[in-house]
């Protein structure tokens, strides 16, 4: 359930508000009774092997980089004074 706070609270009691959040609780801070943000917990990085990376390399499209550049100057007047 998501729990509701005021600026004050958040302002007076950011100590345990972050304890909360840490927890896995999300808070939302009201100003003046209007919701003005939301606190919530990041969550956890998601480990990607290094050869799960490298396969996914090996196998992405070869860039043409010639073709790249003529495209962006077709695209982009490298010339031009901005």
């Amino acid at each position: 359930m998501n729990r509701i706070i005021t600026q004050r609270e958040l302002r007076n009691d950011s100590a345990s508000v972050l304890r909360d959040v840490q927890a896995g609780q999300t808070i939302t801070v009201t100003r003046n009774g209007t919701p003005v943000a939301e606190l919530r917990p990041i969550p956890p990085r998601r480990f990607v092997p290094r050869v799960t990376i490298a396969n996914a390399a090996q196998r992405a499209p070869r860039v043409d980089l010639a073709r790249l550049r003529a495209d962006l100057d077709a695209v982009v007047n490298p010339l031009a004074d901005d």
